[in-house]
């Protein structure tokens, strides 16, 4: 059965008219990550300004944007994991020659998407209260949580569609119009917080509420931006696919993106249960731990780019059958993130103390934050390991074997490494079982993904000869 699925694969290959089947490795990834780096760099840089702003109304407002943190990116998860599969998707059916059945994909894994997280959100909205007062958040912050994340579940459809969006473009091999998109919609969020959240002239100061409105305003620019591109590149249908299709291509999307969201959404689960570790510690340790998590987007930014534009080459390559091309891109990029992540673990460590001076003015909460960009951060190359290969596998195709991994990393190494490191040693043993599980989880996922790729470019081999 498998030697005649990648018969079919190899009789598939056929002429996608795609740099990324063709040119150079180093240089296709260089070509796709740069532009796509630049509009996550500002993304997350103004993410950051978000949670400056927020700082600046006091310890409570900033433990409750921590305490957000697990319940907001389990819809972002949910919404990636869609993304995912979309790009596994619409990449391999364009690796594949089929430009139409690509585009009529897209339109409906746009619908699909947008359908799901808006029951999701419902249901966040209605059990608010309940769901952050298991995460241990007093009534005090909750009265903090509530307006924000009243206004986040209600827009959260927004979020959706540049996301969904940016999966297509990326599909396609453009991750410039994508870029320009997250670029300007962290723009507006950023200049809409401080005049939100504070107030200016006849703006009245809404604290909370404004830093949502903020959020939900930039994300309602990029939905427009996005579906206007989209229309303009003509990478989706204006009519709406038959019956049998839109289920057939939702089978297609959800078979990869429903274990990829699973897999996404064990991260906020995992950090769920951290924060509720970090609850144990008092307000200053949830808050300081929630700055070290925010900080950890602009320093793991390599990893996230490379994450979204290493699949896309994976995928065409994968519909062409061209496995060698798979494997060199996978141990490139893998290979780098070791190397850089190490460099950015060295400036965070010498700017620990001045950072942590930027969100607070609390001694106890800086000692937090220094304290977890002094180790933490160590074991980033070694996340990024696990997170390539997460994506190269669903890449492939292969959701189960993403999720396996996600779930050994977080629920075999990371919880149980964590927690017993701060029983042992408190907040040091914590941050320090951290790195060791990232280490562990690593030299598991680089020797199977190799050992996967290379058993299967034999089996191809093998075909090859027959024919």
């Amino acid at each position: 059965m498998g030697g005649r699925f990648l018969l079919v694969e190899i009789m598939n290959s056929i002429k996608a008219p795609s740099a990324l089947l063709k040119g150079d490795i180093k240089a296709t990834m260089v070509a796709m990550t740069v532009p796509m780096l630049f509009g996550t760099l500002i993304l997350m840089t103004f993410n950051i300004v978000d949670t400056f702003f927020i700082s600046l109304l006091g310890t409570e407002p900033l433990a409750a944007i921590s305490f957000t943190f697990p319940i907001s990116f389990t819809l972002i998860s949910l919404a990636i994991g869609l993304s995912i599969g979309t790009s596994a998707v619409i990449a391999r059916a364009l690796g594949q020659g089929k430009t139409a059945e690509a585009r009529s994909d897209a339109t409906v894994a746009l619908a699909l998407s947008c359908s799901i997280v808006a029951l999701m959100s419902a249901a966040g909205y209605f059990f608010s209260a309940n769901i952050f007062k298991a995460l241990g958040a007093s009534d005090l912050i909750y009265s903090y949580i509530q307006p924000y994340m009243d206004l986040w579940f209600l827009g959260s459809v927004l979020l959706v569609i540049p996301m969904i969006g940016n999966a297509i473009l990326r599909a396609a091999g453009d991750t410039k119009i994508p870029s320009l998109i997250m670029g300007a919609s962290g723009l507006v969020n950023a200049v809409l917080d401080p005049i939100l959240i504070f107030g200016i002239g006849p703006i009245p100061a809404m604290h909370m509420h404004g830093a949502a409105m903020a959020t939900v305003s930039s994300w309602l620019v990029g939905s427009i931006a996005m579906l206007y591109m989209l229309n303009k590149r003509n990478l989706i249908d204006l009519d709406w696919p038959s019956w049998s299709f839109l289920k057939v291509a939702s089978k297609k999307i959800l078979s990869i993106g429903l274990p990829a969201a699973a897999a996404n959404m064990l991260t906020p689960l995992a950090m769920a249960i951290l924060t509720a570790m970090m609850a144990n510690y008092g307000a200053h340790a949830v808050a300081g731990f929630g700055v070290g998590v925010r900080l950890e987007s602009i320093a793991c930014l390599i990893v996230l780019t490379l994450s979204m534009t290493l699949p896309p080459f994976i995928s065409q390559n994968f519909g062409a059958g061209f496995w060698h091309r798979v494997q060199q891109g996978y141990q490139l990029c893998g290979k780098f993130v070791l190397v850089w992540q190490l460099l950015v673990y060295l400036v965070l460590a010498i700017l620990a103390i001045p950072l942590a001076r930027l969100f607070s003015d609390e001694p106890e909460v800086i000692h937090i934050i220094s304290l977890f960009l002094w180790i933490v951060p160590l074991g980033y190359g070694l996340q990024g390991i696990t997170i390539l290969t997460n994506s190269s596998f669903n890449a492939l195709h292969l959701p189960v074997k993403a999720m396996g991994l996600s779930l050994v990393r977080l629920f075999v190494f990371y919880v149980p490494f964590a927690w017993l490191g701060g029983y042992l040693f408190g907040l040091l043993g914590l941050f320090v079982g951290c790195v060791l599980a990232n280490a562990c989880t690593a030299s598991i996922a680089w020797h199977w993904f190799n050992q996967v790729v290379t058993k299967t470019a034999k089996m191809g081999d093998q075909v090859v000869k027959k024919l």
